[in-house]
């Protein structure tokens, strides 16, 4: 039997929860009182996550590959028998290839494509019915690289599909009360090494807060999309 809700008492589903942005707003979520979900193909590190944010009755960690539709329908279900609804999702997952149009194999560049532009797309298709049944919102990762493109990046190809898909999310469901948001990451502090960033540099918590002030905002407020650099980033 899933616990009881309390009114304030919401739900936060988000993918590639197992580190980096996504582990940071899981955490960041559960501060703020939010029960979460989290989900990655890495099960064990979000099963862990889980347990250190509270356990089953806060904190769920949920195995799933987001270019897989199976995967997709079974963590939505999971995340409702577990807490009886979801008030937002965030389409976070995401794989990365250097810049270099002859960098990575063909094959690389597919199994970015699918996580990259399939996955939120099959993320936003599995969860819109809970998300309309609360008026929640859907929030989308894509990069500071959609809008200033790298050269030589399919990556930023990629992204800029996500910006693409988030605008055409918002349309299809501007009056439906649930709200849809763009989060555009500049140069962010990762497990990868990156040669030639300066020492302040955004960190994924700082990322963290920008979707819970999203999530915070009053339900006629529309944060569309939020573009997140470094102060020293130049473009």
């Amino acid at each position: 039997m899933s616990p009881p809700i309390a009114p304030d008492d919401r739900v936060l589903l988000v993918t590639g929860a197992s580190s980096g942005i996504g582990l940071a707003t899981a955490r960041a979520a559960s501060a703020a009182g939010y029960r979460v979900a989290l989900a990655a193909r890495r099960a064990e590190l979000v099963r862990a996550a889980a347990e250190e944010l509270g356990g089953p009755e806060r904190a769920i960690g949920l195995a799933c590959d987001v270019s897989r539709w199976e995967d997709q329908q079974a963590m939505v279900a999971a995340t409702l028998e577990a807490f009886g609804r979801i008030d937002g999702v965030y389409a976070n997952a995401g794989a990365f290839i250097e810049p270099g149009w002859e960098t990575g194999t063909p094959e690389e560049w597919a199994a970015m494509t699918l996580t990259n532009v399939l996955g939120p797309a099959l993320t936003a298709r599995a969860a819109l019915p809970a998300l309309r049944e609360t008026k929640g919102r859907f929030l989308l990762t894509s990069s500071r690289a959609a809008r200033f493109m790298v050269k030589g990046s399919f990556y930023a190809c990629t992204k800029a599909a996500v910006t693409a898909m988030g605008e055409a999310l918002r349309l299809e469901l501007n009056d439906t009360g649930v709200g849809v948001t763009i989060i555009e990451p500049g140069w962010v502090r990762t497990a990868m090494e990156v040669p030639g960033l300066p020492e302040e540099i955004v960190e994924a918590e700082d990322i963290a807060r920008a979707v819970l002030y999203v999530l915070e905002q009053p339900r006629w407020v529309d944060v569309s999309q939020m573009l997140i650099r470094a102060m020293d980033q130049p473009v």
